[in-house]
């Protein structure tokens, strides 16, 4: 192969790599409410949740990555809970208000409002809106677990 063929085959390689890249980090995040560092549930510790039912602040010093989001742990330990099974605390609908989910729609949270059902964690927007979810959790479980498939890779902006 000539040296031209062999730098264009290079170049277009290249550029089919970079677009690739581009596109992966587009999408990434998407199906996580994070905030512009990548943070999840408002820096809020989420073992925490399950092992003191109630919200406690995680520290910068003790985190882990999972689906694209940084998680705060107050703890070592705690931190360490959750990277041996992440899956048991991630919260449902990548951390996106609950309710709002019941319409199709994401919304952050402040971290604050959550309820622990059936072993799964759900946080909503603030406390408000948990007064307003809480009133018919298992209706509303049901119909933001028909929307979560169809909204989960679609940006929030476009919803």
């Amino acid at each position: 192969m000539s040296f031209a063929k062999l730098m264009t085959k290079s170049a277009t390689t290249l550029i089919a790599a970079i677009a690739l890249t581009i596109s992966t980090f587009s999408h990434a995040g998407v199906d996580t409410e994070t905030d512009a560092n990548g943070v999840i549930l408002a820096g809020h510790d989420v073992v925490a949740y399950f092992t003191e039912n109630k919200p406690v602040e995680g520290l910068p010093h003790f985190t882990a990555s999972y689906n694209d989001a940084i998680y705060r742990f107050s703890s070592a330990e705690y931190r360490d809970t959750f990277v041996a099974n992440p899956d048991k605390y991630a919260p449902q609908y990548g951390g996106f208000c609950a309710y709002g989910m019941t319409f199709g729609k994401k919304f952050e949270i402040d971290g604050k409002a959550f309820e622990i059902v059936d072993g799964k964690l759900f946080v909503n927007k603030n406390l408000s809106v948990y007064e307003a979810w809480k009133k018919d959790v298992p209706t509303h479980i049901n119909q933001a677990q028909a929307q979560w498939p169809k909204v989960k890779n679609v940006a929030a902006s476009k919803l």
